[in-house]
């Protein structure tokens, strides 16, 4: 470490000199457009749906593959950050997002999105691990705080502006600019990560587990294709539905025998024998399959339903981001303090009445209304996931920490990945109870525009939502079971055995 990084008279550190912030530029530039792109893509499935003529079944597979991606390639940062080098890995993860970006926005059918979206994913799964190990390395332990709270900015600001930026340029330019408006962002980061990152030198690490990943990701993605199959199929008996849910269950059960027997496993599966580990995980996997499934419906909600434009859908989308951002930084102080169940508890309770809230939803209910209920669901997701996945670390030794984050957010994007396909197969088929004929399409408003549909046919719509919010609402019963089950009392300290996980990976999240 250069000399900036020694501390300052009267043991006090340095501040944020010059060159930590440039190489924080650098990393927020990677941050800013992995973040954005989780957030985007919402308001866009119904002009998506429409303008390629397919299904929600099929069409929200943009937002499941990415994610999907994200889940497989996170696992396999830390070992290719030490065999090729964090500043070659960041480039490789900007070229390969970059290039992703750019084929999605030339994407010519349903299908080729979908592919190019798991592409675009590879590259931002790696964005945001790889670039955080560059600035903590590079800050140091005394200055981690300062810099995390630079990366913390777009990952609270992602949510509110994400869908606004995505309504904005979907409406008045088209959708394929959602994935454009990455190429001269991506250019100035690929330009400044050559001139500003500091090369460093390969190392050896633990051998990357090939078995596991050829278990866990193709598995993973068998099952959730089957699960989302089943509502174009007519349910869970045909062959197409069961045959890829088996294989991918057989594959994930292979995975943790696996896991369970090899010392550098892709996931220890051991820290689940930490109560408050499993405990914390369970929940934060039944409330982000919930949530972010419901996100994927809101914008359906206001567009297909009430007529809205992309711009004003994400305008209206806002509250719950500004919910978040302010929640976020005091949960994370309370839970420094505080036992981690005494904040999961209240924000799932509200986050369980804002579900109740939305399945009270009408063909007209009052904007003032929603935006209330989605400001204090964002209440509750601060109060919900950052207390979560710090609790969950609470209890464990540092040098299970490491591997304890990439398990956590492996856990987040897989959640979304099953919420996302959970929620619109729920949706799909609730859609052609009330619409046979139109088999859960356009027929229905999906892909059109509520504005110019009869009001008995919006009615029939908005049950199909609220049908669905009721599904959400009960997978928060579960969660709301197991939290009562973490620590109210801050855990004491855990005496380390070993001093090597002092470079424990950051908590990340993609919000």
């Amino acid at each position: 470490m250069s000399s900036e990084s020694v501390p300052a008279a009267g043991g006090q550190d340095e501040g944020l000199d010059r060159r930590l912030l440039a190489i924080a530029s650098v990393v927020v530039l990677g941050a800013i457009m992995s973040i954005l792109d989780t957030t985007v893509v919402n308001v866009a499935i119904n002009t998506l749906s429409r303008d390629f003529d397919t299904d929600l079944a099929t069409i929200q597979w943009i937002v499941t593959g990415y994610t999907l991606a994200l889940a497989s390639v996170i696992p396999i940062t830390g070992w290719a950050a030490d065999r090729f080098g964090t500043k070659r890995l960041y480039i490789l993860a900007i070229v390969l997002f970059v290039a992703g970006s750019a084929l999605c926005g030339a994407a010519w059918s349903a299908e080729s999105l979908i592919f190019f979206r798991v592409l675009q994913g590879l590259g931002g799964g790696m964005l945001m691990p790889a670039g955080m190990t560059i600035l903590t390395r590079a800050a140091g332990p005394g200055r981690v705080g300062r810099v995390m709270a630079i990366i913390g900015v777009p990952m609270m600001l992602g949510p509110i502006l994400g869908p606004i930026l995505g309504g904005w340029l979907v409406d008045d330019f088209s959708w394929r600019w959602i994935f454009f408006i990455n190429l001269p962002i991506g250019a100035v980061a690929f330009a400044l990560s050559l001139r500003i990152l500091e090369k460093d030198e390969p190392q050896a690490g633990e051998r990357l587990d090939v078995l596991g990943l050829a278990l866990l990701s193709p598995g993973l993605a068998l099952a959730i294709y089957g699960l989302a199959e089943s509502a174009s199929h007519g349910g869970f008996g045909a062959v197409e539905v069961l045959a890829p849910m088996l294989i991918g269950f057989a594959l994930i059960l292979g995975f943790v025998f696996h896991a369970l027997r090899t010392p550098n496993p892709l996931i220890d599966l051991r820290l689940f024998k930490n109560r408050t580990f499993a405990v914390a995980s369970g929940t934060l996997m039944l409330m982000i399959i919930s949530v972010f499934g419901a996100m994927l419906l809101l914008p359906l909600y206001l567009q297909a339903v009430r007529g809205e434009s992309a711009f004003d859908s994400g305008l209206l989308l806002a509250p719950q981001g500004i919910g978040a951002m302010i929640a976020m930084p005091i949960a994370g102080q309370l839970a420094d303090k505080t036992g981690i169940g005494r904040l999961v508890i209240p924000g799932l309770i509200v986050i369980g009445v804002t579900f109740l809230g939305l399945t009270q939803l009408t063909g007209d209910t009052s904007y003032w209304t929603l935006s209330a209920i989605l400001f204090f669901q964002g209440i509750g997701m601060g109060f919900t996931m950052m207390p979560l996945m710090t609790g969950a670390l609470q209890t464990l030794r540092r040098i299970q920490v490491a591997r304890a984050s990439t398990s956590l957010n492996i856990i987040q994007q897989v959640g979304a990945s099953i919420g996302t396909a959970v929620m619109s197969v729920i949706l799909t088929i609730a859609l052609q109870d009330r619409f046979p004929q139109g088999n859960g399409g356009s027929e229905t408003g999906l892909g059109g525009t509520g504005a110019n549909l009869p009001l008995e046919v919006r009615n029939l719509m908005t049950e199909a939502f609220t049908h669905t919010f009721w599904w959400a609402t009960a997978l928060i019963i579960p969660a709301l079971i197991a939290a009562f089950l973490l620590p109210r009392r801050k855990p004491k300290p855990v005496e380390d055995e070993d001093e090597g996980g002092a470079d424990a990976a950051p908590i990340l999240m993609h919000a």
